[in-house]
């Protein structure tokens, strides 16, 4: 059979092993087209509309196109996909295999999804995309931290797109794990994603994506260090620490990216420590930091378009999947009122959807 292989640097066996390497070595299997997603084949690129490297032998699914075209999938009658994601909806990869079951049910190929862990359990938060704000972050009513796998989205995906899809499994994987708990090596899905740690705080932080301030991108710590150049470190902090959130404590800190928004500039904010993952509430600090910037930073602003590739819409809007967030946080609304939103979506997701 000749297949494609979607993937990027974590398409890895638990013996470090590529999946275009096993795949080649497979009896009955022949390889004759590599596809990669955003960050590119070698998952140097950033983020945000940056094309990485592919090699003249790889498709890129990521820039102009993101759909694999006719051409693309003629020397092709299956495409693996193996793809490690982190639980957050608007990380991309979920989005590339949407569009790639799309294809191939156009094109009658088949798809095999190679099921990999969510890294950060089987939790749910909201807010749930709103259809009308769909976009490169979020093609479906998905919330923000999904709680499933990359092969139960497929499964879902196909009740749509009607695509022939072969999901091979995992042995021994509950919903309640997290990454660590698999004992399988973490590498890196993409170049702000160094530590399961990111990926627990990233359903949240992902947010600051949509204004003004640093999330951390050009520090050591991505998504955990967050700041602005007219925060007063220990002011934030206390800020934070009085919304008595859930499974995390917020350290003041100091810092000065070497890339990305605030290059070079002298930041302050803090750290965010992680205490207790099963009752940290990731979505719902997003909402608390977002408010404690809008109360605090005086050049605080909401990021104006484009960002994966939308070109009218606010980021802010499509990363939340509705607008809803963005008008709450201008209004100050209480923390109170983002849990019992949040819940409210997650407990619809789980009845109407997962289950």
């Amino acid at each position: 059979m000749r297949v494609g292989l979607l993937a990027h640097p974590a398409s890895v066996s638990l013996r470090l092993r590529h999946a275009a390497e096993i795949l080649r070595e497979a009896a009955g299997v022949r390889l004759t087209a590599l596809f990669a997603p955003q960050h590119g084949w070698f998952g140097e690129a950033q983020d945000n509309m940056i094309e990485g490297r592919c090699p003249p032998e790889v498709f890129s699914l990521y820039g102009r196109r993101r759909e694999p075209t006719a051409a693309m999938l003629a020397g092709i009658d299956a495409m693996v996909v193996d793809l490690q994601d982190v639980g957050t909806r608007v990380y991309t990869f979920i989005q590339t295999l949407y569009l790639v079951m799309r294809a191939c049910a156009k094109y009658h190929k088949k798809v095999v999804v190679l099921d990999r862990p969510n890294p950060i359990g089987g939790s749910v938060e909201g807010p749930t995309l709103d259809p009308a704000y769909a976009s490169f972050v979020g093609l479906t009513p998905l919330p923000l931290r999904h709680g499933m796998t990359v092969g139960e989205i497929a499964r879902w995906y196909r009740k749509k797109l009607k695509t022939d899809l072969t999901v091979i499994g995992m042995r021994g994987w509950r919903k309640t794990m997290y990454f660590e708990e698999t004992r399988l090596p973490w590498a890196m899905p993409s170049p702000n994603m160094p530590a399961v740690e990111t990926a627990v705080v990233y359903p949240g932080t992902v947010l600051l994506e949509g204004t003004s301030v640093s999330e951390g991108r050009g520090t050591t710590r991505p998504f955990e260090i967050i700041g602005a150049p007219n925060i007063h470190p220990e002011k934030f902090a206390r800020e934070l620490e009085s919304y008595r959130l859930s499974g995390v404590r917020f350290r003041p800190l100091t810092f000065q990216p070497t890339f990305n928004k605030h290059a070079g500039k002298i930041c302050g904010g803090a750290q965010i420590h992680v205490t207790d993952r099963r009752s940290f509430r990731a979505t719902l600090t997003g909402a608390a930091v977002l408010k404690a910037f809008r109360r605090l930073d005086r050049g605080f602003r909401w990021k104006s378009p484009p960002y994966e590739y939308e070109t009218r819409k606010y980021p802010i809007d499509i990363l939340a999947g509705t607008s809803r967030l963005r008008r709450m946080i201008d209004r100050d609304a209480p923390v109170s009122a983002f849990r019992e939103w949040f819940l409210e979506d997650a407990r619809a997701f789980r009845r109407s959807i997962r289950a």
